[in-house]
């Protein structure tokens, strides 16, 4: 996504077995202490008073203004309308033994606030020194919601729990909260190998006659290529989020197959189907499902914006398990919570034939119904797929690097504009390509629009972006860093944002001199590898620290060690990390191997940590 730091947004079915030798019959699991499930937290309602709990006087008791889920009692924090900090802590212990740690509570959040986009007043969720969730005056409901929070990472410690609620100068924000409990239990031993993967992706989907609503199936099949058997699997729903959870959701799973599925979590964004048997390593499996995808009004990413519809981040993907567990991390809209693993889409879609349809990989098109056209896009080794439909108007070049560019524009965006947007998306294409190396999919698809509040989009071999060419430049570059060199995008959003915003400037001739000499820290918290769940807190603060910031880290480390040596750094970077996941860890070592010059001092001054 491209943010500007000056215009920062405040901002059962069949099973199929491998035929390879493939077996049902595990391996002992290794040996491991015994664990005895249990719920850790003390006065986990809150109706024995405060003991355990610690943390602000007042914090705890009966209150009319926000009353108890259950019981008499439960917390509040804030809700003063000026400026003022409430803190809630227990100390809490994970036996060893216990290898699944979920963290729960309900939650009430009220304000009177009216804003869309800011994060004014906030709460965190901290166990330890890590920020595990947080809210803010933007995440309000009616009643109590109840909040997951996958906590495995902390097993065999001990460690405080602490909610912090923050209310700035005016207009209430209230954080009630009740019944928090933290469940152990023995749950799957996890394996640092990523899984599910060599995942295939098949979709048929019809729309109406606006192109906003879709139907169809959808099936997966995927491998398990980890040590630790695959009990289950999650499927990702992440534009749940634009819905209203349980009662609207924009996406729809119903009549699954190839395994049993569970109920709605993480606000809707994540379905758990229980597999029928246990994959061992290297065996793979198969579900299926009819799927529906409603696109709300408004232009976002997932949004209507008159006849021009934006569908990212629709198709429900497998979520991924590795040494930290299952990844299901909350939807952000202040940037993205996307961990994706390289897979090959077919997608059929079928329209009509005066609505457009760009998408990801390369598409074919044949005749319909009366009216229709049936548009079968194929991408393989992409993290995920995207589509646009609208009455778009398209133009088509090539660059000298022999790379299709194919821009779609709105009826807001002139010829000369879009002109002007393709010769720069061109140059963008074979610049980025030199650098980290030749674009793998053949062409790319800029689609145009002046009224995305963000800026722009990135998705495999399509990105969505505002008629200028800095978004341009920089969506294009995110086909590098998220789309060939993956990595978690809500743990480390530097290591795609930073990157590309830091690729936009090589492109544009920007160097960055003297950029860290504006770095000014908001606190000894702000670090540039912090996560989402840390910027959705302090959300004026992501595209100044993680963007501008971010990309400063590399020119000082251009700096540092030469230019020549930080291309080759940059290439061999990607090169070792193509259709993968790289994390922070991989390019400090990149980056150590590229240089006589022990780095360790420059990551701990420029905040660079993992």
């Amino acid at each position: 996504m491209f943010r500007s730091a000056l215009r920062s947004i405040a901002a059962g079915g069949a099973l199929a077995i491998a035929a390879a030798g493939a077996t049902a019959v595990l391996a002992a699991a290794p040996a491991h202490a015994a664990c005895t499930p249990a719920q850790v937290v003390g006065n986990a309602g809150f109706e024995s008073g405060t003991t355990p709990w610690g943390g602000s006087s007042g914090v705890i008791g009966t209150f009319a203004a926000q009353p108890a889920r259950t019981g008499t009692r439960n917390a509040f924090l804030n809700g003063v309308g000026s400026t003022n900090t409430r803190t809630l802590s227990q100390s809490v212990t994970l036996p060893a033994g216990c290898n699944s740690a979920t963290l729960t509570f309900w939650l009430h959040i009220d304000t009177a606030e009216t804003t869309t986009s800011t994060a004014y007043d906030t709460l965190s969720v901290q166990l330890g020194s890590t920020t595990v969730a947080s809210y803010s005056n933007l995440n309000k409901a009616a009643g109590y919601q109840q909040r997951t929070v996958n906590v495995s990472a902390f097993a065999g410690q001990t460690v405080n729990l602490l909610f912090t609620g923050v209310e700035d100068s005016s207009l209430q924000t209230s954080f009630a909260l009740d019944d928090v409990a933290l469940n152990v239990a023995e749950g799957t031993p996890t394996s640092p190998t990523r899984t599910p993967a060599n995942a295939n992706y098949t979709l048929n989907l019809s729309s109406d006659a606006t192109g906003a609503n879709w139907t169809g199936h959808e099936t997966v099949a995927f491998t398990n290529v980890s040590s630790v058997a695959l009990n289950e699997v999650y499927l990702r729903l992440w534009d749940n989020y634009h819905g209203t959870c349980p009662s609207v959701q924009p996406i729809q799973v119903g009549n699954v197959t190839g395994g049993t599925a569970g109920s709605l979590e993480v606000n809707c964004t994540a379905l758990k189907i229980t597999l029928p048997a246990p994959l061992a390593q290297g065996q793979s499996g198969t579900v299926g499902f009819d799927v529906s995808i409603a696109v709300p009004d408004g232009s976002d990413r997932f949004g209507r914006d008159g006849s021009y519809n934006f569908i990212g981040n629709a198709i429900p993907v497998l979520a991924v398990r590795d040494g930290a567990g299952w990844h299901l991390d909350p939807y952000t809209n202040n940037g993205e919570s996307f961990y994706q693993l390289i897979s090959n889409y077919s997608v059929t879609l079928d329209h009509p034939t005066s609505v457009l349809t760009p998408a990801s990989g390369t598409s074919t098109e044949a005749p319909g119904g009366s009216g229709r056209t049936v548009t079968t896009a194929t991408a393989s080794n992409v993290r995920e797929f995207a589509w646009v439909a609208g009455p778009f108007v398209k133009t088509s070049t090539t660059s000298s690097g022999g790379v299709l560019v194919n821009t779609y524009r709105t009826s807001g965006i002139t010829a000369s504009t879009a002109s002007s947007m393709q010769s720069t998306a061109a140059s963008a294409m074979d610049g980025h390509g030199s650098r980290f190396g030749a674009y793998p999919y053949g062409e790319v698809d800029l689609v145009l629009h002046n009224n995305f509040w963000f800026g722009g989009m990135e998705y495999p071999g399509i990105v969505l972006s505002q008629a200028t060419a800095t978004p341009v430049i920089h969506e294009l570059g995110h086909q590098w860093f998220y789309g060939i060199v993956g990595d978690d995008e809500y743990t480390v959003p530097w290591l795609d944002e930073g990157f590309t915003d830091y690729a936009t400037d090589l492109q544009r001739g920007v160097t960055g001199t003297n950029c860290w000499n504006s770095v000014s820290w908001q606190s000894s918290a702000e670090k540039i590898t912090n996560s989402m769940a840390y910027w959705d807190a302090h959300s004026s603060r992501y595209g100044t620290v993680v963007y501008t910031y971010g990309k400063c880290v590399l020119h000082d480390l251009r700096r540092l060690i030469g230019t020549s040596a930080m291309q080759t750094l940059l290439l061999n970077y990607a090169q070792s990390h193509w259709y993968g996941i790289s994390t922070v860890a991989d390019f400090k070592a990149a980056a150590q191997a590229a240089t006589t010059t022990d780095l360790t001092s420059f990551w701990t001054a420029h905040r660079v940590e993992g």
